[in-house]
Formats: C-alpha cells, structure tokens, sequence
C-alpha cells in the first residue's frame, strides 16, 4: 500500500575515482589526525570532541549510522560504512569537518534527515566521512516578522510543531512526511499540499547560511545572488553545506478540511481519474487533490483503486459546493470531509487515526526505525492522459500487481513562478508522477522482482510523460536516470541526470559550481559537474 510517507531505498553505490588523490591513511591513524585537526580549527580540547566524532570502533557507531536510515536495506553487513561520522553541534563544527575532510582527502557525505531514496548522503564505495547534521535542529519563529530561521538538521515535524507553538494562523509550505530533513528538502525545491497556493519551500526563501569549500560561513548577502539561487532548488550538497534557510511564513485559516474518496475500476475509477486532469491543475488553489493509483483486491477480483486526497485551505461545505460543480464524478459528500487546524491536518495526512485527539508532540519524535525496502522514480505530465490510456495504464497495473502511482497536481502559484526563478524548472507541468514500490522482506530475489515492476511501468509511461529530455524531481532521486563517477567524463555524464532534473537551469548550476568548487570537493552520484577544463 502506498502512503503518504516515503522513506529511503535502494543501495546503488558508482566508482568515485580518487585519482587525484593520495591513498587514504588507516582509520585509526584517520580518527587521529581528524581530531587533532578538529581541535585546533574549533580551538576545543579534544576530549570535548570526542562526542561528537565517531570513528568505527565507538560503541556508539553503529546506532548514530542507523539513526537516520529510513530502510533497513542500508544497514546490512555489507552495506559499506564511512570511516567517521561526525555530529556537529555548532557551526564551527562543520566548518572544521568541511576543512579538516579536505585536508585527509576524505568524500564528504552530508545527510540532514535520511530520507534519500538512493542513500547518496550517506553511501559511498570509496573511503567517505558522513557529516550528520541532526543536532542542528533550531527552529526560531518570528511572527512579528512572519518569518523563522530553519538549521538543516530540523525536521519538516519539528518545523511545523514550532510554528504551531507561536501561532494557528500560520504555517510553511514543505512535504507532508514529518521527518524529513530540511536541508536536502528545502534545497532540493521542496513540495507540499499547499504548493498551488504557496509555491515550492524555495518559493518562500528570504535567506541561507551556508559553509563553503574554503570553511567560510555565508549568508545569502556574503555568497552572492548566484550560490543562493544554486541552493534554493539545485541541491545543497553540490556547493556546499547548508546550515539552514531562513523562510517566510504563509497564513492558513484557523479551519482547514481534508477528506479522502477512493473509487474502484467497476465503480467509476477510470472517469474519477480521467476528470482528475482537467481538475487538479485548474481548480482553486486553495485545493489540492493527491490521486493514489493502486493494484487491490476486492471481493477475490485483482482491480485498481483510485483515491483522492485532498486538503483544503477552508471550510467543507465550501469545497463541497466548489467539487459539486467542477467534479461531479467525484462524488464528494459533506460527511467524507473533516474539520480540523491545519496543524491537524498534516498529522491526517502522516496517515495518523483522529489527529484531532492526537497530541502534536508527536512531530517532534526522532526515535524511528524503518525497517521496508523499495524504491521511487518520477515523471512529469505535460499534456492530459486520455481516457483509453488510463484504461491501459490500470490494466497494466494490475498486471504487474504491486507497484502504485502518486499524481500531484501543479497550476496555481506554480504556473505563475518563472522556469528559471529557481533551479527547479517543471512549473508548467500539469502534474508530477511517483512511481512506489514497498516490500518487507529483506531477498535479493526479491528486491529484483519489485524493481522489475518500477522499470515496466516506467516504460509503459513513455507515451504518456515529458520528453527531450523525459524530466525527473530531484528529491526523488533515482539512479537509473544516470550517474556520476567524476572521472574525465564527469560534465557529460552530469548532463544526462542534470537535464532531467533542472532543464535548461542545468547550465547555470554548472557554472555556479565551478565558480564556487572548482576542484569538485562537494560530490555524490548525482551531483553538479564542473565544466570541462579546457587544457
């Protein structure tokens, strides 16, 4: 069953060459010389460090590595392990692991929250330190200024629980699964259920701070128009290390409604999803309505159920009499809708039974441990799917039987924020697809069978989804549209992902690269290349 959470899969890991490089020295003699440099560039006696750099032998190694793995998958005994794990509590801190990695030629992974779908913040076949950034979780609300400054560390939960604390009429616009991490979120364009109202996360950016290659902090004045822009959408992890972003609020209504409508192939699916198209983009932005595609079984008989997920920044009977009108064949009912604070409301659609009675503290709960495996892949629509197609599509799901589809629906602020404004460059689609598959058994078998499905359909959609090139949402990463060694192919093989994401805004987070990292410190499979040297 697919949910409105997501969660971290499959292992892919590249060759990272370090031609360039001299052979890493022995992980002891590593943690040695990275303390010792650690305390001299934050002028703290070692002994205080200590807690906050890892190496494979501390006990507590192994659970500050899970602790931010949302899949089990990643935490097998062959799943390969950076050499130290670093855990800073200050700024100084990641500026002397940002110098300090450097100087032992060591990759540098930098997760915030571990919900990455390839592992790309935190898996690496070469000698790798991890700079986990979970302690840096500040939330500081202004609601004089209708602003907060976010640490990467924070949680998209954390985010919400602290604005809710200051006020009920406010809230941000960011994803629906509460432990996602605000760095790679927000850096990576960021989307929610309030994105045709509000935009994109970097669609309410005022400021970031940001460590560069050199260790330098820098806010957006001090790095400059180009680097902010690179970062508010291209990725944090190609230019630096973000810190955190400072965001301005948006008002919500004291009361907001949710409802969710599902519908089976001999009940009316077909059209409901059909209608969807011309609705889900075009309606009013206040309204945003998720469709869930899934294969199912009912009454012994393998189907398809479609379901609408809806948030609405109003009242019920408001939105009833709105879907009456617009899609009838949706057949939404005053009593499938909920009232509820918009704080309650992303505790409904965290799939949590009666939110209203929940206490909101629940966002702030770091302690998980995922144990599902799978994998997610993404297109975009530009074009309406006909009837016939939706037809073929549920047909061919229930073929393959287990993977599902997710359709978010753009238009409203989206449509009216240029392509370039921001790396992020799919504002004219009409609606992003995810394609997820979950399972629950660790078997290599079959792990291949469910990846199997995600490529099948994938294909299938071909017809159907943006071409020249086929587009794909950073956030969702997926290796198979290309990876990176970082050899001397790296531009070009940048390209083949870098359009797919970012479009014809690729060119510019090149050059914003090369300018700020020319020697390419900052990198993982799928990050921005430098240009091509011209010797």
């Amino acid at each position: 069953m697919i949910t409105t959470q997501t969660f971290v899969f499959v292992l892919f890991l590249v060759s990272l060459p370090f031609s360039t490089f001299a052979a890493p020295p022995s992980s002891d003699s590593t943690y040695e010389s990275f303390v010792q440099c650690f305390s001299d560039k934050t002028k703290s006696p070692q002994a205080q460090i200590t807690d906050n750099v890892f190496s494979r032998t501390n006990p507590s190694f192994s659970s500050v590595l899970r602790a931010y793995i949302r899949n089990g998958r990643f935490n097998t005994s062959s799943t390969p392990k950076p050499t130290i794990i670093v855990t800073p509590r200050s700024e100084s801190h990641v500026s002397a692991a940002v110098t300090c990695s450097k100087t032992l030629n060591f990759l540098l992974k930098i997760r915030s929250g571990g919900h990455d779908y390839e592992g790309l913040s935190y898996i690496s076949d070469k000698p790798f330190f991890i700079l986990d950034m979970s302690n840096l979780r500040d939330v500081s609300v202004d609601i004089a200024d209708q602003s907060a400054w976010i640490s990467a560390g924070a949680t998209l939960g954390e985010v919400y629980y602290r604005i809710w604390e200051k006020s009920k009429v406010y809230g941000f616009p960011a994803g629906v699964c509460p432990t996602v991490g605000v760095g790679g979120h927000i850096s990576g364009g960021g989307y929610g259920n309030m994105l045709r109202k509000f935009g994109l996360s970097v669609d309410n950016l005022i400021d970031a701070k940001i460590v560069d290659v050199n260790g330098q902090i820098l806010d957006r004045k001090a790095m400059g128009e180009d680097l902010f822009w690179a970062i508010s959408g291209g990725g944090g992890a190609s230019f630096g290390v973000v810190l955190g972003y400072k965001v301005k609020l948006v008002p919500v209504p004291e009361t907001v409604t949710v409802f969710r409508v599902e519908k089976y192939m001999d009940s009316g699916a077909v059209d409901m999803v059909h209608k969807w198209q011309s609705v889900g983009p075009k309606t009013d932005r206040n309204l945003f309505l998720r469709m869930l595609i899934q294969p199912a079984t009912r009454k012994k008989v393998k189907t398809v159920r479609a379901t609408v997920v809806a948030l609405f920044l109003g009242r019920a009977d408001e939105v009833v009499a709105l879907l009456r009108k617009e899609f009838p064949e949706l057949s939404l009912k005053k009593e499938n809708c909920t009232e509820m604070t918009w704080l309650q409301s992303a505790l409904w659609w965290d799939n949590r039974v009666n939110p209203t009675q929940i206490d909101p503290k629940v966002f702030l709960d770091r302690n998980l441990d995922r144990t599902n495996f799978g994998k997610r892949k993404s297109d975009y629509v530009v074009s309406e799917i006909p009837r016939d197609g939706i037809e073929s599509l549920f047909k061919k799901m229930i073929e393959l039987g287990k993977i599902g589809l997710v359709f978010n629906p753009y238009g409203g602020k989206m449509a009216e924020v240029t392509v370039d404004a921001t790396p992020f460059p799919h504002r004219n689609k009409l609606f992003k697809i995810q394609y997820s598959v979950t399972w629950q058994e660790n078997s290599v078998e079959i792990e291949k069978g469910f990846l199997n499905q995600a490529n099948v359909l994938y294909s299938f959609m071909t017809g159907f989804v943006s071409k020249n090139p086929r587009n794909a949402y950073l956030n969702y990463r997926d290796v198979d549209i290309g990876v990176n060694d970082h050899g001397t192919n790296s531009y070009e093989e940048g390209e083949v992902y870098g359009r797919k994401y970012f479009g014809g805004n690729f060119d510019r987070l090149v050059k914003v690269k090369t300018a700020v990292d020319p020697d390419n410190f900052f990198r993982n499979e799928q990050s921005i290349p430098t240009l091509p040297s011209k010797a």
